[in-house]
């Protein structure tokens, strides 16, 4: 089943520790569709934000299930979150 990129990455997700991430591990986190997989979160991080994953890591919290993307290195995970608001 397919999916419409903005119907799998549903926000970002914000902590402290998330910020961290972004500034020493060039990952960011996003809450996701609860049917979405990670080569779909892969797939509309690529399209809607025009950069490159290294990988995706899916967990379940209770905000929701979560994605862990961290992108290549030519590509900025600082730069990109404030392309979407989060710094």
């Amino acid at each position: 089943m397919t999916f419409h990129p903005t119907k799998v990455l549903l926000k970002p997700y914000v902590t402290e520790k998330t910020l961290l991430m972004i500034e020493k591990e060039n990952k960011l986190t996003f809450i996701i569709a609860k049917d979405a997989t990670k080569s779909q979160v892969k797939h509309a991080v690529e399209n809607l934000f025009d950069v490159k994953v290294d990988k995706v890591n899916i967990t379940i919290s209770r905000y929701g299930k979560k994605a862990i993307i961290k992108l290549k290195k030519e590509y900025s995970a600082e730069e990109l979150g404030m392309r979407l608001g989060i710094f």
